[in-house]
This record gives structure tokens, sequence and C-alpha cells, in this order.
């Protein structure tokens, strides 16, 4: 369901940056679960730039059953840019979630009139996507700007307005990134190496898409997944508090 948003990040990113494999641990590039009654194939890819220090994108199929892409680009610690985060899932092609943001590390106001307020023009074209919906697992004002597209929707939608949505929120962050200054002072390097680590453990500690994953393929993998590739920067509870 999700593979031309998958297809489309590709080319984008092969056309415009100059790519090169990031290492994935052993194990976590694929995995096939026999669980259940439907098969669920596992799948991710991650690349760097020099503009782009962490591109991670991952790919659930599991048939009529579950359809998932899931993607978070983070620029290089020289630049203070919002990560890209991309979360389509698909149940049955019955619940149908999405959620598309330009994260933002920082919260103040330059920032936000920076790199977040550029987004409401697009946001305000796709207010069927915009639904204001409770959030269960996240704080909405930690790591999301106020002009997220997040909204439960069908398939027709999925492959019409979410697919030009995706477009337009990609074409606008490698917009914002062609623009960005270049930051060389080791203090501004630092405060971004500290924001980006700590989304990652605040994401880590909260993803609910970590229940999904040890249904799917056991937790000791999940752990594993989630600590070792999704969010690599995050500590794990338990070893947190030792």
């Amino acid at each position: 369901m999700y593979q031309p948003f998958l297809k489309h990040l590709e080319e984008s990113l092969f056309y415009k940056f100059d790519l090169q494999k990031r290492e994935i641990p052993a194990g976590l590039e694929v995995n096939v679960s026999e669980r259940g009654r439907n098969p669920a194939t596992i799948r991710s890819w991650c690349y760097e730039s020099p503009q782009l220090r962490k591109i991670r994108y991952t790919y659930i199929d599991a048939g009529e059953s579950a359809q998932i892409f899931n993607s978070v680009i983070y620029p290089s610690h020289n630049y203070d840019l919002p990560l890209l985060g991309i979360d389509f899932l698909s149940f049955g092609k019955v619940k149908n979630l999405i959620v598309l943001d330009f994260q933002p590390l920082f919260q103040d106001e330059a920032y936000q009139r920076k790199y977040i307020y550029p987004l409401k023009a697009l946001h305000d074209q796709y207010p069927d996507l915009a639904q204001n919906l409770e959030m269960k697992f996240y704080d909405a004002n930690q790591y999301f700007s106020r002009y997220l597209l997040f909204a439960k929707t069908d398939v027709e939608t999925v492959a019409t307005q979410v697919f030009a949505a995706f477009k337009d929120y990609l074409n606008l962050y490698w917009q914002l990134l062609d623009r960005a200054e270049r930051l060389n002072d080791p203090e501004d390097i630092q405060r971004i190496v500290k924001a980006q680590k700590d989304y990652d453990q605040y994401s880590a500690d909260r993803d609910p898409a970590s229940g999904l994953f040890s249904s799917y393929f056991g937790h000791a993998w999940s752990e594993k997944f989630l600590y070792e590739f999704l969010f690599e920067d995050a500590v794990p509870l338990a070893v947190a508090s030792k």
C-alpha cells in the first residue's frame, strides 16, 4: 500500500544526494515472521550524505492485515533543521493512520519562525489530514510541530491526498535544507548533538510500535531493533536505571 511512497522517497534521495550506505546491525536489516495467519516481512534501509547523517526507512508487509512505512531523516550535526518524521500505518485497509511532520529540535520562537512557520501554507492545503487527534503516547508540544499532519483516513485518501502531501512536505524539507546555514561553532554542534540524542531517548521510551514489532518478531529482536537501529542513541530503560 505504501510502496509508491517508499519508491518516491528513494528516487528523491538518490537524485538529490550523494548517498552512502550506512551499516545496519547484523540481523536487523530483514526479518520474516511466520506467527499467526499472516506472515510478515520487515525490511529496512539506511543511508547517509554530507548533509544528512542518518536516513532510515522501514517497511512492514503483512499482506492485507498490515502495511507500515516508517522513516526518520536526521540532518548532519552541522545543521539545526528539524527531523523529518514519517509514519504511515494501515491495518486491514480499514484502519489507516498517517503521521507526517517536521519534528522540531527546539521550541523557541526564532526556531519556529525559521523552520516551522514555512509549513503553514502546505498544512492549510490538507485540512482533511490535520484532524487534531489525541496523542496517547507522546506530548504533542515536544518534537511535534503545530503543522503536523495526523489523521485517520481511508485507502483512497491515502493514495491521493496523503501521497500529494507526502511529496509536498518532502520538497519543502529539501528546500529548507538547501537554504540552511552550516554551523561550525563547537557549542552549536554540541547543542544539536544533544537535541538529537534527546529525541532518540524520548522516542524509544514511548514508541508504541515496539509492541507491534514484538507481536511479529519477538521481544528480544524488537528491543534490539529499537535501540540499535531505530533510535541508536537511546539507552534502554533497564540500562539507564542501573
